[in-house]
């Protein structure tokens, strides 16, 4: 199947499945004689994999590691079990980041419980005050890689 074909099949943008291919995440297809790519079930195998795993927001990196694994079915599966611990474990630690980003924003809000002319706005007034700004999430234990959907 072209490309066209590959990205209707499984609900997934052509440059998306062109990024995956440069990434090294799906294999370079066949080339047809007018140059095309040409796509088999392997292709649309693989991209099922790597789609459900974006879907559990899994860096790229994390899903590379997950595909050399599934590529030698002999091998022990405590390695794909501890890399999905720690990607769990990263998950719990955003979500302790976004309850504390929710807490600030409805701290914000109530500084403006009715509407008024904005230079009279808590809002406005809080987001300019010269507080200590809000703590950036953490990303240091993360395996780097490309949270965006694609």
């Amino acid at each position: 199947m072209r490309i066209s074909d590959l990205a209707q099949a499984t609900g997934t943008p052509a440059d998306t499945i062109r990024y995956y291919e440069r990434e090294g995440l799906l294999p370079a297809p066949a080339r047809g004689g007018n140059n095309y790519r040409v796509y088999g079930a392997e292709h649309a195998e693989r991209l099922a994999f790597i789609r459900q795993a974006r879907g559990l927001d899994m860096s790229l990196d994390e899903i590379r590691t997950l595909l050399r694994w599934q590529g030698e079915p002999g091998a022990d599966c405590g390695a794909v079990n501890a890399l999905l611990d720690a990607h769990i474990g990263h998950i719990a630690t955003r979500i302790r980041e976004l309850r504390a980003l929710e807490k600030q924003l409805k701290a914000l809000r109530a500084q403006c419980r009715q509407a008024s002319d904005t230079a009279h706005c808590g809002i406005l007034a809080g987001l300019g005050a010269t507080a200590a700004p809000a703590p950036a999430p953490s990303r240091r234990h993360h395996v780097a890689g490309a949270h965006g959907r694609r």
